[in-house]
């Protein structure tokens, strides 16, 4: 157990993030403080090869932070310095490696282990803003500075590594990821939703315009006239502008379409773009319902299940017209989620990514009559 306690994803920090939630709800905090008391028991991890948004000492910072319990600000001023610390040796490492030319590792970078999710957490906590710019800057730069992979021109966040984060001798010349979790919908995510709370830095509108643009330029279309995206592409696929599978994939928040759209949504508001966001919102729409895709989904996580989908849907249409298609698709969505959850046991392991405390809060969440406070979802970079 002590390896996933500190574990947003897949441990006792998810379970507790749960309960945080409903505490500030309820006002009942025992719970939730037995479980805080368990994270804060065993020596938690603060090396950047072992701490993260949803590692070591970030992920507790991320469910103190959530919780909003004065018991927990002297912990989390402590939590400041070692994430101060943290994401200071990420980011040298990471422009040092910019440097070179060389491309990045999927770590580096991505919501999971990387700098998007670790700005995640600055800009949930909301005390370090000129650290949340430094990681901003990177992020611009990212996205703003292609690298050269076997000779040919890719976007800067082309990675080194296979979709699994590993070298793999199948993937010679890295991947391109458009997932939420561990691809570039990530940082487009944050720097939309850091522009939204009014944290901008030089490039940032424009680096978010030309991702725009690239991602309308890479969508396609299905057979059934639904518009998607390919989860990862392989060089050849990318220069070649290889034909994509005719047939739609299992949506989900990490690497399918519900996240992928979401991300262009926000990134499409902050820029003024509305066909864009129009191709945003039809694409996570039609997905929504369409019962072709929708048999793909065999499980209710938030990772890549109807929590997370839901969630996704919800989110998105928050930003819509209350008229909208979107808007409309979502009561036949939850119940597809609330069916599956009647009809299946919650997962027996814990977390908020695969575990049944992300199925639960999802639930609780989408079934509350008023917004939970605070929000807890910047970990998702939904809202």
């Amino acid at each position: 157990m002590s390896d996933f306690v500190h574990d947003l994803g897949r441990g006792l920090a998810g379970t507790a993030l749960y309960q945080a939630v409903l505490a500030r709800d309820s006002g009942q905090w025992d719970t939730v403080a037995t479980t805080t008391a368990t994270l804060a028991g065993q020596p938690v991890a603060v090396h950047p090869a072992g701490a993260s948004l949803y590692r070591g000492a970030p992920a507790v910072a991320y469910v103190l932070q959530t919780a909003g319990h004065p018991a927990y600000r002297s912990a989390l001023g402590s939590l400041d310095d070692a994430l101060a610390k943290l994401v200071r040796t990420r980011l040298a490492d990471a422009h040092r490696r910019m440097e070179t030319g060389r491309p990045p590792r999927m770590w580096e970078y991505d919501l999971i282990s990387g700098l998007t999710g670790l700005g995640a957490l600055l800009l949930h906590r909301g005390t370090q803003p000129a650290l949340l710019d430094d990681v901003l800057r990177y992020l611009v730069r990212l996205l703003q500075q292609a690298i050269t992979v076997n000779g040919e021109e890719v976007p800067g966040w082309w990675t080194s590594d296979s979709p699994s984060g590993r070298t793999d001798a199948a993937w010679p010349t890295g991947h391109g990821n458009f997932g939420m979790a561990h691809g570039v919908a990530g940082p487009i995510a944050l720097l939309a939703l850091s522009t939204r709370a009014g944290h901008t830095t030089a490039g940032q509108l424009p680096a978010l315009t030309d991702i725009c643009r690239l991602l309308e330029e890479r969508a396609h279309c299905l057979t059934n006239g639904a518009v998607s995206w390919p989860e990862t592409v392989t060089l050849d696929s990318w220069i070649n502008r290889s034909p994509v599978p005719a047939r739609p994939g299992r949506p989900s928040w990490c690497y399918g379409t519900p996240g992928i759209a979401r991300a262009l949504q926000l990134a499409a508001i902050e820029c003024s773009r509305t066909t864009t966001q129009r191709l945003a919102e039809d694409a996570l729409m039609t997905c929504a319902s369409d019962p072709e895709q929708l048999a793909h989904v065999d499980n209710a996580t938030v990772c890549h299940g109807w929590a997370g989908i839901c969630l996704a849907a919800e989110r998105s249409a928050a930003d819509t017209a209350q008229d909208s298609a979107l808007r409309r698709v979502l009561p036949s969505l939850h119940s597809h989620f609330a069916t599956h959850v009647a009809k299946h046991p919650l997962p027996e392991t814990a977390g908020l990514l695969t575990g049944a405390d992300g199925i639960l809060l999802a639930l609780h969440d989408l079934n509350a009559t008023r917004a939970t406070a605070p929000a807890w979802d910047t970990c998702l970079l939904l809202d």
